[in-house]
């Protein structure tokens, strides 16, 4: 996974004999122990941790409640139910897998504006940060089929509002809506697909997640002055500099999750989700889940049901194509005055399109989710470009370790081994 030299010396004949037929324990300590990382990566860098732990804990809580949980339209509400008031620690389970969702969207999000702000897409990462997309793709996917499954009032209506959607793609959508549908309208089939599909997609984030880490490796992390490491004294070994870090970060997270599990457990969901799916009542106002807002008020910003469809998958493409739009040689948004300012506007707009998401879909809103998904691509589009021709940034540090101590100044403590940064200086 590392494509550092490994250091890793076994002492047991054991190890020796183990490490000679399957050098596992050498490709551990080489990409997570000595690996080299900035010495001046703040707790941004923290998130990919997060966001591993909150991988393993939806694997794990989803695998328990697919053991209790029965897909079909009759019996998935009950079910529920009989999770959260029967089985053992059933509700704990329930509430940790559904606001662990949550949570997993808020790291994610800030993993996102934090690669865009740091310029962490810009080569040689470009694979590195389309993978990250391909996640969060899959994440979507994954989180749209997990709310849909207690089969209360809210997933019902959303099943159908999105299968509905889907149907507007040319040429292929009326066939995929029918495949998710198993039959001509929303039913037991799509909760047996829906399930099945949910079980499926977070194994594939897993596999992608291996690729996600593996492409890091191999490039090396970014950080935030967006400048190489030229020498031993910018990088420190992974462990324990950056591991401490991370366990940190990830146990305030933690509390965070904590807090909402026992104290608001439905605080980020609907309470029409706990009135069991009725095909004859339509909800007064049918909204997803908060981490899908952004996109829904896109959707809902254009008069045209197709064109709608296109600008929210748009949306996250639009993502992908940040390494080719940005056309400055400077990564790192510190040194960038004009973009930096147009960032934090893009931000602010993602937020306001999110408020959007959640209002009806009529008069001043609409007009405001249409100038906010205008800019939304604009930055894209319009800004990245502009920005990298026209742009004046300011003077970048010398080195990594200038960027920590200032110019001229030594630092002490513990720094790589001599060479063990070679690598990453001529990918950086």
């Amino acid at each position: 996974m590392s494509a550092h030299g490994n250091t890793y010396v076994p002492k047991s004949g054991i190890a020796k004999w183990f490490e000679s037929r399957l050098p596992l324990v050498g490709l551990v300590h080489s990409s997570f122990v000595a690996f080299p990382v900035p010495r001046n990566l703040n707790y941004f860098w923290t998130f990919g941790a997060i966001l591993i732990a909150f991988l393993g804990i939806q694997i794990i809580t989803g695998v328990w409640l697919a053991m209790h949980y029965q897909p079909s339209a009759t019996e998935a509400f009950d079910s529920v139910e009989h999770i959260m008031r029967d089985v053992n620690y059933g509700w704990l389970l329930r509430y940790a897998h559904a606001n662990g969702a949550s949570m997993f969207f808020v790291a994610v999000y800030v993993h996102i504006f934090r690669n865009l702000y740091y310029g962490s897409y810009k080569a040689p990462r470009e694979v590195l940060y389309i993978l990250g997309v391909v996640i969060y793709l899959l994440m979507m996917a994954t989180a749209f089929l997990g709310y849909t499954l207690p089969w209360g009032q809210m997933s019902f209506w959303g099943a159908t509002v999105i299968t509905n959607i889907l149907a507007a793609i040319p040429v292929v959508g009326d066939t995929i809506q029918s495949l998710l549908w198993g039959g001509y309208s929303v039913g037991n089939p799509t909760v047996n697909r829906f399930f099945s599909l949910h079980f499926l997609l977070p194994w594939m984030i897993a596999g992608v997640v291996v690729l996600h880490v593996w492409a890091l490796h191999v490039t090396g992390q970014n950080n935030p002055a967006g400048i190489p490491i030229k020498s031993s004294k910018d990088a420190v070994p992974f462990t324990p500099y950056a591991t401490v870090k991370d366990v940190f970060a990830t146990v305030v997270f933690m509390i965070l999750f904590a807090w909402f599990i026992f104290y608001q457990p439905n605080y980020l969901g609907h309470a029409d989700n706990y009135i069991p799916a009725n095909p004859a009542v339509t909800p007064a106002h049918i909204v997803p889940e908060w981490y899908f807002l952004p996109f829904y008020a896109i959707l809902r910003a254009v008069p045209s049901k197709l064109g709608g469809v296109i600008l929210m998958f748009s949306a996250v493409i639009i993502l992908a194509l940040a390494p080719w739009l940005d056309t400055s040689r400077v990564r790192s948004s510190n040194y960038r005055p004009i973009y930096r300012q147009f960032f934090w506007v893009f931000v602010g707009v993602c937020f306001l399109l999110g408020w959007l998401g959640a209002k009806p879909p009529e008069g001043g809103y609409v007009i405001a989710a249409q100038i906010c998904t205008a800019y939304y691509f604009a930055h894209f589009l319009i800004v990245m470009p502009l920005c990298g021709l026209f742009e004046t940034p300011t003077k970048l540090p010398g080195s990594i370790l200038e960027s920590v101590t200032g110019p001229g100044k030594q630092v002490s403590g513990a720094g790589m081994p001599a060479g063990a940064a070679a690598a990453p200086t001529t990918k950086g």
